[in-house]
């Protein structure tokens, strides 16, 4: 059974995020809000189901290059190195022209949405940028990096930038001229204007020194996009911006409606107002995005992230040992339930009957097991998961119309 060194970092991820929780909480400092940290894990969620679904397509790619590879890097210390620099140097190309073409950004800018930052915010991440971030690596198959050393240095590349993602780590001295920090990176992470576009390194910061995309962290960082998305939908935050584009696609003339994806962000022809810069913030009016219409029923939107997160980590696990229909289903059913938290935490139209449609076709997911050993047991667990989820969700309808019922009056 193979297991990503990213899925086995999991209970990591999680510890560290209950430290800094714990260090916020003594220091009397607000780092997380709940709608917000539960929604950069969603996207985390949805990223790793998805990447289930399409990696191994996409890593072919790789594989067929490197059979047809011009050279061979031999298993030593010295070729170890040479690829930690070449990954880390495409790594810092894939996200500068992530910033810098529309099409890309598209994806990227899921990542950016958090108006906070903590290590919640690394694992908020978009669930299409794998479709094309790969690409950018094929130089190494081509010269003759095998597939299993790319995989493996690629990997810590990405957990390198996981405790990066905070505020209660200020500079690092003389390290800060080499590596990325996570005060390189709250700059990377910025809405002001100064800060936008800056700092794309993934493990080492002297490729932005290099190639001019350099900023020091001075003024305090705004967190977030210049247009916020004002939203806890994991589906909307990955499409949100290719309907802009879209739209402004549609209004476009001529050739302007294929140079729209191609093109930066901010980008629009002369007859459409030319390029939109972005503003800078005035902190006394700016208020982050606060919207939560059940507030009072934050434990069972907790339940249900919980469920998720557990099921999907039990995909991420068993994958290799779950035949096809049951496994897709599966992860389409925990794609499903990650929309549905984003809507519980906003009260949407659709939210009830999408809710008890997703509680009983639990059932049906666990059916599709039938030829699983302990199929019986998964049946029973399930069907009494299912009576408590229907009888607490109903509770949650009911409170909420009782509320909205004293609002009205």
């Amino acid at each position: 059974m193979k297991i990503s060194y990213i899925t086995l970092s999991i209970p990591i991820f999680f510890l560290l995020i209950g430290i800094e929780l714990l260090f916020g909480y003594l220091k009397n400092k607000k780092l997380y809000r709940f709608n917000d940290a539960l929604t950069n894990i969603n996207l985390g969620v949805g990223q790793q189901i998805v990447g289930v679904m399409v990696k191994g397509f996409f890593f072919l790619g790789y594989l067929y290059l490197y059979e047809n590879r011009v050279f061979t890097f031999e298993n030593n210390l010295l070729s170890w190195v040479l690829l930690f620099l070449g990954v880390d140097f495409f790594y810092y190309w894939f996200h500068r022209a992530s910033h810098e073409i529309n099409a890309l950004w598209a994806a990227h800018i899921v990542h950016h949405q958090s108006e906070d930052y903590n290590l919640s915010v690394a694992l908020r991440q978009s669930w299409f940028q794998g479709w094309f971030s790969w690409a950018f690596y094929l130089p190494l198959a081509i010269v003759g990096f095998d597939p299993i050393m790319f995989v493996t240095i690629n990997s810590f590349n990405t957990l390198y930038q996981f405790w990066i993602h905070t505020t209660t780590i200020k500079t690092l001295g003389p390290l800060e001229w080499i590596i990325n920090t996570p005060s390189h990176h709250r700059v990377h992470h910025g809405s002001n204007p100064k800060y936008i576009d800056k700092n794309h390194a993934g493990s080492l910061i002297i490729w932005d020194r290099m190639f001019g995309t350099f900023q020091k962290e001075e003024e305090a960082v705004v967190y977030g996009i210049t247009s916020p998305l004002n939203s806890w939908n994991p589906f909307w935050a990955n499409l949100h911006y290719w309907k802009d584009l879209w739209q402004l696609s549609k209004k476009s003339k001529g050739l302007d409606k294929v140079l729209v994806f191609l093109k930066p962000p901010g980008w629009q022809p002369d007859y459409l107002g030319g390029f939109q810069a972005p503003k800078e913030i005035d902190l006394s009016v700016y208020k982050k995005y606060e919207n939560d219409k059940l507030r009072h029923d934050h434990m069972y939107v907790f339940f249900v992230f919980v469920i998720s997160l557990v099921l999907s980590s039990a995909v991420l696990f068993l994958k290799d040992s779950i035949s096809a229909l049951p496994l897709y289903t599966t992860m389409i059913y925990l794609l499903v339930t990650l929309g549905i938290s984003g809507g519980l935490m906003e009260n949407k139209p659709w939210l009830i009957p999408a809710e008890y449609a997703r509680i009983f076709s639990t059932l049906i997911v666990a059916l599709l097991f039938w030829e699983h050993p302990a199929f019986m047991e998964i049946l029973r667990g399930t069907a009494l998961f299912v009576l408590i989820n229907f009888i607490w969700f109903s509770r949650v309808v009911k409170h909420t119309r009782q509320q909205e019922n004293v609002r009205i009056a």
